[in-house]
């Protein structure tokens, strides 16, 4: 089943968020999506140079946009941290259940769609504070997870390293003892134009940066889903 008929099933809504973009995928060629995404945007080898290189740029992107980040150890799974605001901590943060090697090899397609469906409903929260999320990556379930309260050291050293970067990819420091283990932190930042479904189901898609207009991007489309059944 396609990601846009599962999103039928379980919600209208949310379907007609995820077709938000899927016209502009037949104008773009496929392959090389991890590399044309990563070519994007500027590749720096420390956290201080990136500061240092792209701590201004935040002016030139729109106050409405979102920051989204992609991150982990080479050899483990990835997080998702979104922000609204660099300096100040996750509005939402998780780690998929997904390996880095498996993501990239996602973003090969030049297509990447990350949908969340709550497993929890409180109707006293807000979408993004739900606690426990079904994962499905281009339409495929690849597991569960739980929205973390509170960041480990490993998180909160990428987000103190990142605090003045608008957007880039690369490799962040990190402790000697993950390295052996887990190879080591790589990153992906990016700006996405948020838009509300409803209270039930939102969409971030990420703004290519080699162009203000994402409808003439020719970079790898990404997208991230959140959904909470009815």
């Amino acid at each position: 089943m396609g990601p846009v008929q599962w999103m039928e099933n379980v919600n209208p809504g949310l379907a007609s968020l995820l077709r938000h973009s899927t016209g502009e995928n037949k104008k773009r060629s496929g392959g090389g999506g991890l590399l044309r995404m990563l070519k994007l945007f500027p590749m720096l080898s420390s956290g201080c140079k990136m500061v240092a290189l792209l701590g201004r740029p935040r002016k030139m992107l729109k106050d409405s946009a979102t920051t989204g980040t992609i991150f982990g150890y080479r050899k483990g799974r990835v997080s998702l941290a979104i922000q609204e605001d660099t300096r100040e901590m996750p509005i939402f943060l998780i780690e998929l259940p997904m390996l880095a090697s498996a993501l990239n090899k996602e973003m090969g397609s030049d297509i990447v769609r990350i949908a969340l469906e709550s497993e929890t409903r409180t109707n006293k929260k807000k979408l993004l504070e739900e606690f426990v999320w079904g994962v499905y990556c281009n339409g495929r379930k690849v597991g569960y997870s739980i929205r973390r309260k509170q960041m480990s050291d490993d998180e909160l050293q990428v987000m103190q390293h990142l605090r003045g970067v608008s957007m880039g990819a690369g490799v962040l420091p990190s402790a000697s003892d993950h390295k052996e283990c887990d190879g080591e932190m790589t990153y992906m930042r990016a700006r996405f134009q948020r838009v509300l479904g409803s209270k039930d189901s939102e969409a971030f898609y990420m703004i290519n940066p080699d162009t203000h207009n994402t409808s003439h991007s020719q970079g790898p489309e990404f997208s991230i889903f959140f959904l909470r059944p009815h």
